[in-house]
């Protein structure tokens, strides 16, 4: 039997972001998924996918993506997801300031025949910003 949808988004979630198996994406995401609303400098397709997250990887080594709660219908997954990680490496052209960062975000992923074909992440990259030092904090 093959798994649900929301059980697909959790195992790509758990092997390939927090598990940091990259290439294993392959069997959760078609070649030509399209990423509505793309990170800055995100290529397009199953490559430009892999490229972010290895960035996310090289800024944040101990990344951990944990999903907080699904609603599945039909085609589509809705997960809300914090992560969690501590700035060792260079991202987004800011270089490690050793800050841990929990920052969260929600993505609508839509499946066809057992891959992801098509996502919108949400994410709160203005508080990533933020606790990173990049942006400053609103003044007390």
């Amino acid at each position: 039997m093959a798994p649900d949808n929301a059980t697909i988004i959790r195992r790509f979630v758990d092997e390939v972001i927090t598990g940091g198996m990259i290439d294993s994406a392959a069997q959760y995401v078609w070649e030509d998924v399209v990423e509505q609303v793309p990170l800055p400098g995100q290529g397009p397709g199953l490559e430009g996918l892999k490229d972010i997250l290895r960035a996310m990887r090289v800024g944040f080594p101990d990344i951990v993506f944990s999903i907080q709660e699904q609603i599945a219908e039909g085609s589509k997954v809705a997960s809300r997801f914090e992560w969690t990680g501590t700035h060792k490496g260079e991202f987004m052209g800011i270089p490690a300031t050793g800050r841990q960062v929990c920052v969260w975000g929600i993505v609508i992923d839509r499946i066809e025949n057992g891959r992801i074909k098509d996502t919108r992440i949400i994410m709160d990259t203005l508080g990533l910003m933020i606790q990173l030092g990049a942006i400053p904090s609103s003044p007390e």
